[in-house]
């Protein structure tokens, strides 16, 4: 079926609109007439409206939720869990992001193996949650690869296999997530899933550390701390803490205290990866 100019013309303007909801049908744009078409914003400001204003924004990303689109219905789901211009109602989340996985949205899959992880919508159950991300794990998406590294590295949910941990972080680092390569470093200090190796350990760390991750930056402090590097360190230490949450912030902020009294252990042995201040496990994982 021919679309009319008006309507071809509207749909090139909102290109990216359309991009950013990633719908795969081609005939969506019949659902609507020319006059709902034309009230559509533009891309800029339905941008705007999700950062500003989402209460404004919401009535058109659940129009196109409710019209198969499955990017908006991820959308919708996320502000629904989040309560971000919507009351926040958990149990209409996930259903959201259940009808968009089922249509194979990968970044969905990953969302209902959050929901069922965390209780978010549904009572909590790791099983299914590992089901859902290594669904969209073997599809290709870092968050959960990152996601069943967790499950496999701790025995939540599945076997504990913490080889097949080390190799799902090592696929969610090499497409650039912060945060799985951190835990590559860290299984690398540690000797989880793969041969200790320090050298390889420190590089990860630094990468995650570059790439803005604060638990990266704060286990690549401390290893410079450890070689001696205490302005270096300082540096890094103060950028973690940024954006760290209060539990790690109170960590940081313990070991900048000793720095500032002078009170901190000599480098350690050359080679050790380990850091010379007694830390919570969440802070190096």
């Amino acid at each position: 079926m021919k679309q009319s100019g008006s309507i071809a013309s509207l749909k090139k303007r909102n290109k990216k609109l359309l991009a950013f909801l990633r719908h795969k049908s081609k005939g969506f744009w019949f659902f609507f007439s020319k006059k709902d078409i034309s009230a559509f914003p533009s891309p800029a400001a339905l941008k705007d409206l999700l950062v500003n204003a989402p209460a404004s924004a919401a009535p058109w990303v659940r129009a196109a939720a409710e019209h198969g689109m499955a990017a908006a219905q991820v959308r919708l789901g996320r502000m629904l869990l989040e309560g971000t211009g919507l009351p926040r109602d958990q149990a209409a989340s996930l259903r959201w992001f259940a009808t968009a996985a089922r249509d194979g949205d990968i970044d969905a899959m990953n969302m209902v193996g959050r929901c069922h992880e965390n209780g978010w919508g549904t009572a909590p159950d790791a099983a299914q949650a590992a089901i859902w991300y290594e669904r969209a794990a073997t599809r290709g998406d870092a968050w959960a690869q990152y996601n069943l590294g967790h499950l496999l590295l701790d025995g939540n949910g599945v076997a504990r296999d913490r080889q097949a941990a080390f190799t799902w972080y090592s696929r969610a680092a090499a497409q650039g997530h912060a945060r799985a390569m951190n835990l590559v470093g860290r299984c690398y200090e540690e000797g989880w899933g793969t041969p200790a190796d320090p050298v390889r350990a420190a590089a990860a760390y630094r990468i995650s550390a570059e790439a803005g991750y604060f638990r990266g930056q704060f286990n690549h402090a401390t290893l410079l701390l450890a070689a001696g590097r205490r302005t270096e360190a300082r540096a890094w230490l103060a950028r973690a803490a940024e954006t760290a949450p209060a539990a790690t912030g109170a960590v940081i902020a313990r070991v900048q205290a000793a720095l500032d009294a002078r009170r901190w252990p000599a480098p350690l042995m050359s080679g050790h990866c380990a850091a010379p201040w007694p830390q919570p496990r969440v802070d190096r994982y």
